[in-house]
């Protein structure tokens, strides 16, 4: 068993002894440059420290008045400025407002525009005949029905599937028209009842107002007696003289004819049996028609009654659109370019084709004789003044009747016959008064 032997003593050569006599110097040389290292490191930080430390006195907080020296960097404002500028923050503040409040009103000023001109096309809409009948309602006196065939008026209406209702009427035997009108409130419609009365009448009851318009005519317009079917008919109409009343006379028995005026008459042998005279009926239709306002028709039964009933329907349905339709003040002057009007500029120019075109109106005056005309007299005021400096009126009359009018090469006067026309036409009063 072999022992390794240790070497408790280190033997150093000389080759070893001069290494490490080397190694010395070479820690030196390390020490050395780490610490110039060091030093130029420390320097850095030195320099880092100070440029901290000046930014950090740039980027300072503001100092309290009255502290410190102000930075020379910002400009102290006085108190004017300040002042100024809070003027110039509220001024800009109101007219911001005053432009929202603006806004805000032309957008509520739009709205309410838009609202007022679809209320506009709902009423216009509702004023059609079509959607007008059907606010009408048919107001039947229930003393009606007991006459035989008034079931045909009843189940007609309803055919046509119109509005009707049976209550009693301020006449007896009468049938009355009501509308229902739109309006704002909490009922939302008003019934507003028409002027239109129509009373069936039996052929006593016809006879009794002919005697009493005969009395009434012979005493010279004396009231009648209480009991006289006249005197509820009468007093109807003083309460509301605005009524139009229409006396429907049905009996088949009878036969009527219409005299040149187009007025219903019984012939002679229906006469006869009413014991009247043809002066007599003559006389009442007279009295009824030009005193009362109230017509007379003389029907064969109940189904003339109906027609007529429903015609009078159909025509108060159209009469609110016929009024909203002629309610221009001169219907027959349409707007557009074909209507030959004279635009007249601010500097007066096209007054003289005005004038010329208002002479172009009389019957029979051509442009070259208005065109004669206004070269004579370039303006009315100037024609008026002419015809008043003359002293009788045939001067007058013929005042323009020697101007010359040029017309296809060919010369000619304008004559007596239209400068009489042209006279009467700005000198004359009547305003009914035809010219021709």
């Amino acid at each position: 068993m072999s022992v390794l032997r240790r070497a408790t003593t280190w033997e150093i050569s000389e080759s070893e002894s001069s290494d490490v006599e080397a190694k010395p110097d070479l820690n030196h040389s390390e020490a050395v440059t780490k610490t110039k290292e060091a030093q130029s490191s420390e320097e850095k930080c030195k320099t880092v420290t100070a440029t901290k430390r000046e930014f950090g006195q740039t980027l300072s907080t503001p100092r309290p008045q009255g502290s410190g020296t102000p930075s020379p960097g910002r400009k102290r404002r006085t108190k004017e400025e300040i002042e100024a500028d809070r003027q110039k923050a509220k001024e800009r503040k109101e007219e911001r407002e005053r432009q929202r409040a603006a806004r805000a009103q032309e957008k509520e000023e739009r709205r309410q525009e838009q609202l007022r001109r679809r209320e506009e096309a709902e009423n216009l809409k509702s004023l059609r005949p079509e959607n007008c009948l059907k606010c009408l309602t048919v107001r039947i006196d229930p003393a009606l029905l007991q006459q035989d065939g008034s079931d045909v008026l009843l189940d007609t209406l309803a055919t046509f599937e119109w509005r009707f209702s049976i209550e009693s009427q301020q006449l007896s035997h009468s049938i009355t028209w009501s509308r229902d009108l739109p309006q704002q409130g909490e009922d939302g419609a008003v019934s507003v009842e028409e002027e239109q009365v129509v009373l069936v009448l039996s052929v006593a009851d016809f006879m009794d107002i002919v005697i009493s318009v005969r009395k009434m005519l012979d005493s010279e317009g004396e009231e009648t007696e209480t009991g006289s079917s006249l005197s509820p008919l009468l007093e109807c109409l003083n309460r509301d003289a605005k009524k139009v009343v229409t006396l429907l006379v049905t009996d088949s028995e009878l036969n009527y004819r219409t005299n040149a005026c187009g007025k219903p008459l019984l012939d002679e042998t229906s006469q006869s049996k009413l014991g009247l005279k043809n002066l007599d009926i003559e006389e009442v239709l007279v009295y009824l028609q030009l005193c009362k306002n109230i017509s007379l028709v003389f029907l064969d039964g109940w189904q003339d009654v109906t027609d007529h009933v429903c015609a009078l329907t159909k025509a108060l349905s159209k009469r609110p659109f016929k009024l909203l339709t002629e309610r221009a003040e001169l219907p027959f002057c349409v707007d557009g370019s074909w209507a030959s009007g004279v635009r007249v500029e601010r500097d007066g120019s096209g007054l003289t084709e005005v004038w010329s075109k208002q002479i172009q109106q009389l019957n029979r005056v051509s442009p070259a004789v208005a065109s004669a005309v206004t070269a004579s007299y370039p303006s009315p005021q100037l024609l008026l003044q002419a015809y008043q400096s003359l002293a009788s009126e045939e001067e007058r009359k013929r005042l323009l009747a020697g101007l010359l009018v040029k017309s296809g090469g060919k010369e000619r006067r304008i004559g007596p016959e239209i400068s009489a026309r042209v006279y009467r036409c700005f000198m004359a009063q009547n305003p009914q008064l035809v010219l021709d």
